[in-house]
């Protein structure tokens, strides 16, 4: 098969596109030809050495879209010819970059048939990180006030849907460019972080999703109402865990993981026209190096993905 290996950590010229023989599937997994890889910004912090997640030689990738081509013993929710996406493995590796993967058949789903692979492709890590950061975190409920930062990205973008879908009231920050983008989804307001300093446009925020880290995640604390929570992927930090529970508040630092039932209910949300994709720009397989450029400066709205 072919495959965009890894060999050493660096920058994005390290990947290159290689003949490997493809992945074994072992008891419960599934063997998938791969039609559409997502990229994310952890696949870059890996390839740079940062989040040494994949040792060299290795293949980057979680988020997969394609086809059931094998099944193997212990498998009952899939057949050959079945559609599925998912995030095996995660944070373990995965291999999502080249044409087949193998994998546990419960840390997949169906594909929704309102999408198509290449937006496929681009739901789940995204999407994971918004449903299990805003619902099965925080909580989140009708009427809340919900604070999204970076909402134009990846995982921003679908986290401002999914929080409205649950009935919030979304702030989104973004630059400029991308407000027009982030009303689409549903926002009910949003901040131009360049040009507003976020603390002072909005308070008592219900629950606020840290995408952002550095001074973000300290400064976002101080905007929430008592019993409100802040959810972040950053490191967790023990002086702000103390902090908020002085003041009566809920720091949560969590990391994403497989979850086949919460792809369902992203799936479901597909199906009812309240979550959208977006996939700003694709690139092929091959390509996975071009993709990587674009992530050290301002790239698209939404997701970019790879097409095998």
């Amino acid at each position: 098969m072919r495959a965009v290996v890894m060999r050493s950590y660096g920058g994005p010229e390290v990947l290159a596109l290689e003949e490997l023989a493809p992945p074994e599937p072992l008891l419960t997994e599934v063997f998938v030809r791969v039609r559409a890889a997502g990229t994310n910004p952890v696949d870059t912090m890996v390839r740079s050495g940062a989040l040494p997640l994949v040792k060299p030689p290795g293949i980057l990738g979680w988020d997969v879209s394609g086809i059931v081509e094998k099944v193997f013993p212990g498998v009952t929710r899939f057949r050959v010819g079945d559609e599925v996406f998912g995030m095996p493995f995660f944070p373990r590796p995965a291999g999502a970059y080249a044409e087949y993967v193998a994998a546990p058949a419960r840390q997949l789903a169906r594909k929704p048939a309102a999408l198509g692979h290449i937006q496929a492709a681009g739901l789940p890590l995204a999407g994971l990180t918004a449903w299990q950061g805003l619902v099965d975190a925080a909580g989140v409920q009708p009427g809340q006030r919900v604070l999204i930062h970076a909402a134009s990205g990846g995982v921003g973008h679908l986290a401002v849907q999914i929080a409205k879908a649950h009935g919030a009231y979304v702030v989104g920050t973004a630059s400029r460019a991308k407000h027009d983008f982030v009303r689409s989804l549903g926002a009910d307001e949003v901040i131009d972080y360049r040009e507003t300093d976020f603390t002072e446009a909005v308070r008592d925020v219900d629950v606020a999703f840290d995408l952002v880290g550095r001074d973000y995640t300290a400064r976002t604390l101080e905007i929430l109402r008592p019993g409100g929570a802040l959810v972040t992927i950053s490191r967790t930090n023990a002086e702000l865990v103390a902090r908020a529970e002085a003041t009566g508040r809920r720091y949560i630092g969590f990391a994403v993981e497989p979850d086949s039932v919460c792809l369902e209910r992203l799936a479901t949300l597909v199906a009812e026209g309240k979550l959208r994709v977006h996939v700003g720009q694709t690139f092929p397989l091959e390509e996975a190096a071009r993709a990587h450029t674009l992530y050290a400066g301002g790239h698209p709205p939404g997701k970019i993905v790879l097409t095998v």
